[in-house]
């Protein structure tokens, strides 16, 4: 389907595509296996000029939108849902600058990012998940610096990006309205890397603690005001969770793909089992859902794109939709393959452990129902 892509979007697409399927797929289980983070697959995506579709052309990209990010990040993640995070996770970093950096932060640091510099988004921590306004990391002021103190957790990129958007507390009287945002770079002193985690899923995407030990940063760091950092968090996570959304839609696709594949090359009671109705209804309810979640995550992306204002209930419903779509089509494909969906030889329990974290990060989908029931009560009073 179409879905009235224009020609670029489509160019985009095909070559996102043509990446997964010829350069990602083939050395995904390997990656899975081994736990490491792709930097083959990063230098493709830079040749490509893939990296750089959704920033601005005023400072080296392509001047796309969310719905550009959504298209590749989909097409990445048929090829491995882990891999496709080194490019996808990247935007959840960028996104902090582009929206509030000044003139002359975008033109340091987004040129870099659009020639394939991986950037990290760091605001979760141990006592500090969904709760994001009780986050411990510390940010003093010391004449025309700051000095960053605590530790980041689950830091998709950790260790690996070379540009990091960090929340931090400027004053912690304040709750949520005490926390700033600021951005620094590797090799910075006091900026420190804890364990690699070992995962379910994403296994080819580094996990990582993100420790500051009297991080020295200057002022000009700072994004926006100080203060501003949770409001730059909640607009960051409106712009990226159509990607979140995306990740899953191109998993559900990976798996519905397979499951249709193998339906008409097993053989049971001398047929095919795609012959069989029981699994045709499955293979049917599984291309019903991802064709809604396709239509769902395109159209958040379009109305963000148009600049609305209000887009946090979207936002919300596409990660929500598209991430239980993920867990179900994954889940029913591992059935249809039956005792071989099991078995770590075939695709589909790698698709299903991937799926997993779409439900979960960037705000669990019980915070999502909150967030989309709190917009449905507001709107009511508004009446």
């Amino acid at each position: 389907m179409s879905h009235l892509l224009t020609d670029e979007q489509k160019m985009i697409k095909d070559l996102c595509r043509q990446i997964a399927r010829e350069k990602i797929q083939p050395v995904a289980a390997e990656y899975d296996e081994k736990e490491e983070f792709p930097w083959p697959i990063v230098k493709i995506l830079a040749e490509s000029d893939i990296c750089g579709i959704y920033i601005p052309e005023a400072y080296g990209g392509m001047g796309g939108g969310i719905l550009e990010l959504a298209i590749a990040t989909e097409e990445l993640s048929w090829g491995c849902g882990g891999i496709s995070l080194a490019f996808a996770a990247t935007g959840l970093g960028t996104f902090p600058i582009i929206l509030f950096g000044n003139d002359e932060q975008k033109k340091k640091y987004l040129p870099r990012i659009a020639k394939g510099t991986i950037a990290a988004f760091c605001i979760t921590e141990a006592e500090a998940g969904s709760d994001a306004g009780s986050i411990k990391t510390t940010a003093v002021k010391d004449g025309d610096h700051y000095i960053l103190n605590g530790t980041k957790q689950w830091i998709t990129n950790g260790g690996e990006a070379e540009i990091y958007t960090v929340i931090a507390m400027t004053d912690k009287n304040k709750g949520a309205r005490g926390a700033t945002a600021f951005v620094v770079e590797k090799g910075t002193k006091g900026l420190d890397f804890g364990k690699k985690e070992k995962k379910l899923g994403i296994r080819g995407s580094a996990t990582r603690e993100v420790i500051f030990t009297d991080c020295k940063i200057p002022k000009e760091n700072m994004l926006s005001k100080q203060g501003m950092g949770f409001i730059v968090a909640m607009k960051t996570f409106d712009y990226s969770r159509p990607g979140v959304a995306a990740q899953a839609l191109g998993i559900a696709q990976r798996a519905l793909d397979e499951a249709v594949k193998y339906s008409h090359e097993r053989k049971q009671f001398g047929q095919f089992i795609s012959s069989f109705q029981g699994i045709q209804f499955m293979l049917a309810d599984m291309a019903i859902q991802v064709e809604a979640a396709r239509a769902m995550v395109y159209r958040a992306a379009r109305i963000i794109d148009s600049g609305a204002k209000d887009i946090s209930k979207l936002s919300a419903i596409a990660k929500t939709f598209a991430s239980d779509v993920a867990m179900k089509v994954t889940t029913d494909a591992v059935q249809v393959f039956g005792g071989y969906g099991y078995m770590r030889e075939y695709p589909v329990e790698k698709l299903m452990r991937d799926a997993k974290i779409t439900q979960i990060y960037e705000g669990t989908n019980q915070i999502q129902r909150s967030i989309i029931a709190a917009h449905l009560i507001k709107e009511l009073k508004k009446k």
